[in-house]
């Protein structure tokens, strides 16, 4: 145990010692801040309002264009041919044709612009349109637009989640969303983690450092060395990346929260495409997000089982990390060259990238079947586990979950063991699947 030891003190201090690693465990916070917050930051600029000209052949249209902060309209009077020759020199962005047959034909509106005009742009001018010829023809049909406005109804719920303690709020957005990143961040570690304990395993291998190593030590207290230790390099990185973030962007949400209106940050966070914006600025003041953009945010995440999550996310993170590292490193053990490692990491790397995939079709059921068995084996539980435990599930199915998959690094460890011992000396000799098998039974 002593010499697993020095091995795992090696392997850590050597990779949080390196320049890369304080790099990007103090970068990659401002990056994941900036992928929020740099939307946000855009959003509350003001829009370059757009000129829009209106040539109105029925005369029916006066009313139907209103100027928002994205668009100026003025209706003129004139033939659409003399509008287009003098619109370069009119100092307008766009012109708007709406010609005489526009009721019985609503898709002859044309829009002239010297560039192509945006798309927030062209839906704008189209759901006035749009909305004006509905207007129109609800009058000819005796019905007012306005009776027929009242009767529609804003439907909004808050749900709760029921249990033997009572019952408490919940949120399916919340719960879908930190379900799918946590799903995510043990997919990337995974990847990140195991393959430098295989490049780790393949750079002592081919420098013949191993042959000094392994006369001092045994095959498996290496690999247990070399595994464990890149483990608690991750474990560190990520608690930074976590505490890095949240105050980050904790700091950054004030600032811009105190920086802008009220009416600015309601338009900010419910803004929708242009033809749905007048609507979006009448919701009810309940839903407003208040001071702080991620109020909304936090409130919704505190209807989670916190402790719980943050729990299984270490388990099933260490958990999964170890039975795909102990891989990796039979892998980085049977190869000479990069060239050979692709043939093996293929048939690894299945069950991962086929649970990171079913992950969108389990949040749709998570206590369905499919989701409920690819949470039991131990090569995709670690991602579909961590995808259904927002959702609720019981304690008895977590607790069979953790011991397949203790079970399953056992099994793995073994496994690897026995190939770890034979391929890290191992030279010249390309090898194949039959022969990883013939390693599996040596007498060494």
């Amino acid at each position: 145990m002593k010499t697993i030891f020095l091995i795992l003190k090696r392997e850590y201090l050597v990779r949080v010692k390196k320049k890369s690693f304080l790099i990007m465990t103090f970068v990659t916070p401002l990056l994941v801040s900036c992928l929020w917050l740099v939307p946000i930051i855009f959003a509350m600029r003001d829009i370059d309002q757009k000129k829009v000209e209106v040539i109105d052949e029925t005369g029916q249209f006066e009313k139907a264009f209103k100027d928002t902060k994205e668009l100026v309209f003025k209706p003129v009077q004139g033939s659409v041919d003399q509008a287009k020759k003098e619109f370069g020199k009119s100092g307008y962005d766009v012109l708007v044709h709406i010609p005489k047959n526009i009721l019985e034909n609503p898709k002859s509106l044309k829009i002239y612009a010297e560039k192509n005009v945006s798309l927030e742009v062209k839906r704008g001018i189209e759901n006035a349109v749009e909305q004006e010829i509905e207007n129109i023809r609800l009058l000819n049909a005796g019905i007012d637009r306005k009776v027929l406005e009242s009767t529609k109804a804003n439907v909004s719920s808050d749900t709760y989640s029921l249990s033997e303690e009572g019952e408490r709020d919940s949120s399916s957005g919340a719960a879908t969303g930190i379900g799918y990143f946590c799903a995510f961040v043990i997919y990337i570690a995974i990847f990140i983690y195991g393959v430098q304990v295989m490049r780790g395993v393949m750079e002592e291998k081919t420098n013949r450092i191993v042959e000094v190593i392994i006369s001092s030590v045994k095959p498996f207290q290496l690999m247990a060395g070399k595994i464990t230790g890149v483990a608690l390099v991750g474990l560190t990185q990520f608690l930074l990346w976590i505490l890095l973030t949240f105050g980050i962007s904790s700091v950054v949400s004030n600032l811009i929260g105190q920086s802008v209106g009220p009416q600015q940050r309601v338009e900010m966070m419910t803004r929708e495409p242009a033809q749905n914006q007048a609507v979006a600025t009448e919701k009810p003041k309940k839903e407003q997000t208040g001071n702080n953009p991620m109020g909304a945010v936090m409130k919704a995440i505190s209807t989670l089982d916190i402790p719980l999550i943050i729990g299984c996310f270490l388990i099933y993170f260490i958990g999964g990390y170890l039975i795909y590292s102990a891989l990796f490193a039979a892998v980085g053990s049977a190869v000479d060259s990069d060239t050979d490692v692709q043939q093996f990491m293929f048939p690894i790397t299945i069950p991962l990238v086929l649970a990171f995939i079913m992950a969108q079709f389990v949040i749709r059921e998570p206590d369905g079947a499919v989701a409920f068995w690819m949470s039991m084996i131990p090569f995709t539980s670690p991602i579909i586990m961590m995808v259904r435990i927002p959702f609720g599930v019981p304690f008895w199915e977590i607790a069979v979950s953790v011991l397949l998959l203790i079970g399953g690094f056992l099994g793995t460890a073994w496994l690897a063991a026995r190939i770890y011992r034979v391929g890290i000396l191992m030279y010249g000799k390309k090898p194949s699947y039959k022969e990883l098998v013939k390693w599996l039974f040596y007498k060494v």
